[in-house]
């Protein structure tokens, strides 16, 4: 089984404290949702990149504080679903989503890179698969750029749930 990070925007004057409301934005198919014209835009991160987290705060992932370099992963105020059993959703304002796509921005991968990378490269091959390995992370920091770019210009929140698939 392989765990999924979700990041969806979401309209900040529609956004609601509800556990019910937000598990329904995450409640049909990601590839369903990308494609539909007037939706929301949406990332999902696969089960390797939640490690994406490292790069940006230099530690593992586990409750970040309150810095935008550490709120673009997994970063944002917990909302605890009905299910208990299930990690909590995370969600970021507005001005925190801004935060995240200025800190992005501004950010040189490639430093981000030489600071995690000692860390990294024993998950995933060591030093012979540095090039491929990088440049996975470096494409989804990419996606992630992007995303918040646009999330911010629209004046966007984000709502994160990590799901099983």
């Amino acid at each position: 089984m392989s765990t999924y990070l979700r990041l969806r925007a979401v309209p900040a004057p529609a956004l609601r404290n509800s556990p019910a409301w937000l598990e329904r934005l995450f409640a049909s198919d990601a590839a369903t949702v990308r494609h539909q014209p007037g939706q929301c835009p949406e990332e999902v991160l696969d089960e390797c990149r939640l490690d994406q987290e490292r790069i940006y705060t230099g530690a593992p992932p586990a409750g970040p504080p309150e810095r935008p370099q550490a709120q673009v992963v997994l970063g944002g105020r917990p909302v605890f679903r009905t299910d208990r059993q299930m990690p909590p959703l995370l969600v970021l304002t507005a001005a925190q989503a801004r935060r995240v796509a200025e800190f992005l921005e501004q950010t040189d991968f490639d430093a981000l890179w030489d600071s995690a990378r000692d860390g990294l490269l024993p998950r995933y091959g060591g030093a012979t698969a540095e090039s491929e390995t990088s440049r996975a992370f470096a494409t989804t920091h990419q996606e992630l750029r992007e995303f918040y770019a646009h999330t911010a210009a629209y004046g966007n929140a984000v709502v994160k749930c990590r799901s099983k698939a």
